[in-house]
Protein backbone atom coordinates (compact mmCIF):
# COMPACT_ATOMS: atom_id res chain seq x y z
CA UNK A 1 0.00 0.00 0.00
CA UNK A 2 1.32 3.26 -1.31
CA UNK A 3 1.04 6.65 0.82
CA UNK A 4 0.80 9.79 -0.22
CA UNK A 5 3.28 12.26 1.83
CA UNK A 6 5.37 15.26 1.05
CA UNK A 7 9.19 14.85 0.33
CA UNK A 8 11.85 17.42 0.49
CA UNK A 9 13.24 18.85 -3.21
CA UNK A 10 16.79 19.77 -3.63
CA UNK A 11 15.60 23.40 -3.71
CA UNK A 12 14.78 23.09 0.14
CA UNK A 13 10.81 22.55 -0.76
CA UNK A 14 8.21 20.18 0.24
CA UNK A 15 6.19 19.00 -2.48
CA UNK A 16 3.23 16.31 -2.23
CA UNK A 17 4.55 13.24 -3.35
CA UNK A 18 5.03 9.26 -3.07
CA UNK A 19 7.87 8.88 0.31
CA UNK A 20 10.07 6.19 0.74
CA UNK A 21 10.89 5.84 -3.26
CA UNK A 22 14.02 6.52 -5.09
CA UNK A 23 13.46 9.68 -6.93
CA UNK A 24 16.98 11.52 -7.80
CA UNK A 25 19.73 10.77 -9.76
CA UNK A 26 23.13 11.80 -8.56
CA UNK A 27 26.60 12.90 -10.65
CA UNK A 28 29.89 14.12 -9.39
CA UNK A 29 31.86 15.76 -11.86
CA UNK A 30 35.36 17.12 -10.79
CA UNK A 31 34.82 20.69 -11.81
CA UNK A 32 34.07 24.08 -9.75
CA UNK A 33 30.57 24.48 -8.66
CA UNK A 34 29.96 27.42 -10.96
CA UNK A 35 30.75 25.09 -14.21
CA UNK A 36 28.58 22.37 -13.39
CA UNK A 37 25.61 25.54 -12.02
CA UNK A 38 26.18 26.52 -15.41
CA UNK A 39 25.64 23.76 -17.23
CA UNK A 40 22.50 23.02 -15.21
CA UNK A 41 20.76 25.79 -16.30
CA UNK A 42 21.77 25.75 -19.54
CA UNK A 43 20.45 22.22 -19.77
CA UNK A 44 17.08 23.12 -18.09
CA UNK A 45 16.35 26.48 -20.59
CA UNK A 46 17.18 24.16 -23.62
CA UNK A 47 14.38 21.49 -22.69
CA UNK A 48 12.15 23.66 -20.89
CA UNK A 49 11.32 26.52 -18.80
CA UNK A 50 13.81 27.80 -15.90
CA UNK A 51 11.45 28.88 -12.95
CA UNK A 52 13.24 29.41 -10.11
CA UNK A 53 17.12 29.83 -8.94
CA UNK A 54 17.87 29.61 -5.11
CA UNK A 55 21.05 29.39 -2.94
CA UNK A 56 20.01 27.16 0.51
CA UNK A 57 22.94 27.49 3.06
CA UNK A 58 23.19 24.51 5.83
CA UNK A 59 24.27 24.69 9.55
CA UNK A 60 27.42 23.03 8.27
CA UNK A 61 27.72 26.15 6.21
CA UNK A 62 27.49 23.95 3.20
CA UNK A 63 26.10 25.69 0.12
CA UNK A 64 23.67 24.40 -2.17
CA UNK A 65 23.29 26.27 -5.85
CA UNK A 66 19.47 25.16 -6.67
CA UNK A 67 17.70 24.99 -9.97
CA UNK A 68 13.64 24.60 -10.16
CA UNK A 69 12.07 24.28 -13.67
CA UNK A 70 9.65 22.47 -15.80
CA UNK A 71 10.80 19.84 -18.47
CA UNK A 72 8.35 17.49 -20.56
CA UNK A 73 5.57 18.75 -18.19
CA UNK A 74 7.75 17.51 -15.25
CA UNK A 75 8.89 19.32 -12.23
CA UNK A 76 12.44 19.26 -12.06
CA UNK A 77 14.61 20.33 -9.39
CA UNK A 78 18.46 20.54 -9.09
CA UNK A 79 21.20 20.68 -6.14
CA UNK A 80 24.90 21.64 -7.01
CA UNK A 81 27.24 21.69 -4.37
CA UNK A 82 30.74 21.27 -3.61
CA UNK A 83 31.86 18.13 -2.04
CA UNK A 84 35.79 18.83 -1.72
CA UNK A 85 37.37 21.24 -3.89
CA UNK A 86 38.00 19.48 -6.82
CA UNK A 87 34.78 17.59 -6.79
CA UNK A 88 31.20 19.13 -7.16
CA UNK A 89 27.74 16.93 -6.69
CA UNK A 90 24.64 17.01 -8.90
CA UNK A 91 21.14 15.22 -7.71
CA UNK A 92 18.21 15.77 -10.31
CA UNK A 93 15.02 14.96 -8.79
CA UNK A 94 11.91 15.07 -11.84
CA UNK A 95 8.45 14.52 -10.48
CA UNK A 96 4.81 14.45 -12.49
CA UNK A 97 2.11 17.04 -11.37
CA UNK A 98 0.35 13.72 -9.46
CA UNK A 99 3.75 13.72 -6.95
CA UNK A 100 4.89 10.51 -8.58
CA UNK A 101 8.79 10.52 -9.66
CA UNK A 102 10.21 10.09 -12.99
CA UNK A 103 13.47 8.75 -13.16
CA UNK A 104 13.81 8.45 -16.77
CA UNK A 105 13.78 12.38 -17.03
CA UNK A 106 15.95 12.80 -13.75
CA UNK A 107 18.43 10.91 -15.10
CA UNK A 108 18.26 12.56 -18.80
CA UNK A 109 19.33 15.95 -17.52
CA UNK A 110 21.66 14.52 -15.27
CA UNK A 111 23.24 13.14 -19.14
CA UNK A 112 22.93 15.95 -20.42
CA UNK A 113 24.44 17.97 -17.74
CA UNK A 114 27.38 15.41 -17.84
CA UNK A 115 27.69 16.09 -21.97
CA UNK A 116 27.57 20.00 -21.52
CA UNK A 117 30.30 19.51 -18.98
CA UNK A 118 32.54 17.39 -21.77
CA UNK A 119 32.47 19.60 -24.43
CA UNK A 120 34.14 22.80 -22.25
Amino acid sequence: VLATGCVKTQSGRKVAAVPFVKDKVEGRYERPVAQVYIAAKEVVIANGVLQNELTLHSTNNAVVLAIEGRVQERKVFIGVKEIDPRVTSVVVQARTSAGGRDLDVAHEIEKQIALKLATR
